[in-house]
């Protein structure tokens, strides 16, 4: 180990002196003995890089990937096209620094625009923000879009995805924001006891589509029971079922979230991945994050630009909608 360490014998007989030793057994002369190791580790000489390769392959090996994986949850073993690495790596996507400079930013900015653009295409939604951490933070995100002076009480349904609701739990924790779940009934949320758990109180109605148990909720109709109460009512969608399911915009929401990792992303031991939102025109400016507008420059050319940012924490600090 002493050839990894950047000191010489010289160097270091000199740091023992300084320190009044005459060796390193003297210096550690106060370890007992059941602890201290007489010699060095028994590691073998360095290997090359084909027999490094050769051997995480033998390990790898071991491991059972299945192909069909049943049990998702928030996380799917899709199949992911090789030019989505190779996009996701170009060197204009791949800073997380939020561009605050447009003019030396238009290719990070152009491509969460186009993401923007797609995740209202799928959610028949008119808005939609630059994404947050990950789809139980987005859930989580839409309550205090939500939450109103007289309205602080969040309905969600036993169907959502258990992880889903404990953020939720956190996040309402020690804010007087209070959490009901909604049992089901079948496997689907029972329209029933929504009705009767919804009261001038509550702000909002979380639901998600296709639900926990992979059955096709009543969206419409659960939506429509919310909105006759005066909540809001929040889908929490796999962006992929979209392009078979009605849209949430279809569906009445008012917002719409969910978790992004469909979308091309690789299992990575659970996450976490990226969540997405959209609102309604009337909810936009309660939106968290970043938002990308295009516009044009000077030259009359197409440019994109951070908008709406009186809502963030660079302006707002700690009356913005969200911190992220």
């Amino acid at each position: 180990m002493g050839s990894y360490i950047p000191n010489t014998r010289a160097e270091r007989e000199a740091m023992l002196r300084e320190a009044g030793y005459g060796s390193f057994a003297e210096l550690y002369a106060d370890v007992p003995p059941g602890v201290l190791l007489p010699d060095g580790p028994a590691i073998p000489s360095g290997k090359s890089e084909l027999a490094v390769r050769k051997e995480l392959g033998r390990l790898a090996g071991r491991n059972k990937v299945y192909g069909t994986i049943f049990r998702g949850a928030g996380a799917y073993n899709h199949y992911i096209p090789a030019i989505v690495r190779n996009v996701a790596a170009k060197e204009e996507f791949i800073t997380a620094y939020t561009p605050y400079q447009p003019e030396i930013s238009q290719g990070v900015l152009q491509s969460i625009f186009e993401f923007q653009t797609m995740i209202c295409e799928l959610t028949a939604l008119p808005v939609a923000n630059a994404s947050v951490y990950d789809g139980a933070t987005a859930t989580a995100e839409a309550i205090p879009m939500c939450i109103d002076r007289k309205r602080t009480k969040v309905l969600v349904s036993a169907t959502v995805a258990p992880q889903v609701l404990e953020v939720v739990r956190t996040y309402c924790f020690g804010s007087g924001r209070e959490v009901t779940v909604v049992p089901a009934r079948d496997g689907l949320t029972d329209a029933e006891a929504l009705q009767q758990a919804l009261t001038d109180t509550t702000a909002c109605f979380i639901m998600q589509q296709p639900n926990y148990f992979g059955l096709i909720e009543p969206a419409a109709a659960l939506g429509s029971i919310a909105h006759g109460a005066g909540a809001k009512f929040v889908m929490n969608c796999n962006p992929t079922a979209l392009a078979l399911l009605a849209a949430p915009g279809e569906c009445g929401a008012d917002v719409a979230v969910g978790e992004g990792q469909p979308l091309g992303l690789p299992l990575s031991f659970g996450g976490p991945y990226v969540g997405y939102m959209a609102a309604t025109q009337a909810m936009m400016r309660k939106l968290p994050g970043r938002i990308v507008g295009q516009t044009h420059d000077a030259a009359g050319h197409r440019a994109f630009v951070l908008t709406l940012q009186a809502r963030e924490q660079h302006i707002r600090r700690e009356k913005a909608s969200s911190n992220i």
